[in-house]
């Protein structure tokens, strides 16, 4: 289980340090949570492309973004100078299946992609997209603010995610977000998680390397 530390509760002040002490606590991502104030009620995009372009010149620990906005290419284009490994946008934000493809080919451009997909969306709705993608990500909490509880329901979504990738033979990851803390982490990885975004379990801890090794373990 890879882990991807979500920046999104980060103070600002304190966020060089804050960077530092994740890096050598060797979080596999940093996790960009661009929320635009209309797909989700938070606005964070200036917030967002500050530490994604403070962090591109301090550290080699690849940027997963994760767009949760309207107008995805416009947010693409912003983010996507920064040279993340994977940029997810959400199933929800788009109008229909062109759209949906359009946008698949212009991220791969730039990055990998990956398409998310929020609690009450049914998982039967992305399956036609998995083997175009690098990745799904799993809401288990609705999107828009971090330290929310994990949605139980949500893990039933995981195992029939997964059991369609493996299934098919696909190599798309599957991504989880939404309250991952230590006592869930295990159930996700036994759902079929590949990478598990963490927030204030790991921002809110004394020891940010205990946490994430305790969450990979």
């Amino acid at each position: 289980m890879e882990i991807a530390t979500s920046l999104l509760n980060v103070k600002e002040e304190e966020s060089v340090h804050t960077f530092y002490r994740l890096e050598t606590a060797h979080t596999d991502y940093f996790h960009i949570d661009v929320m635009d104030g209309k797909f989700v009620k938070n606005d964070t995009v200036e917030k967002m492309k500050i530490y994604s372009d403070n962090l591109k010149n301090i550290t080699n620990i690849p940027l997963d973004v994760h767009l949760m906005t309207l107008n995805v290419k416009e947010y693409v284009d912003i983010f996507s100078p920064n040279e993340p490994n994977c940029i997810t946008f959400h199933i929800e934000a788009t109008k229909d299946k062109e759209e949906v493809i359009n946008l698949i080919n212009y991220i791969k451009q730039y990055s990998k992609v990956g398409i998310a997909i929020s609690p009450n969306t049914p998982v039967e709705n992305i399956y036609e997209y998995l083997p175009l993608i690098h990745s799904v990500m799993v809401m288990t909490v609705e999107p828009g603010e971090g330290g929310q509880s994990l949605i139980p329901e949500t893990i039933e979504k995981i195992k029939k995610i997964r059991e369609y990738i493996d299934s098919n033979n696909l190599d798309t990851e599957i991504e989880v977000d939404g309250g991952v803390n230590l006592d869930n982490i295990k159930m996700l990885k036994d759902a079929g998680a590949d990478i598990a975004v963490a927030g204030t379990s790991i921002i809110n801890s004394k020891d940010y390397r205990y946490t994430i090794n305790k969450l990979k373990d």
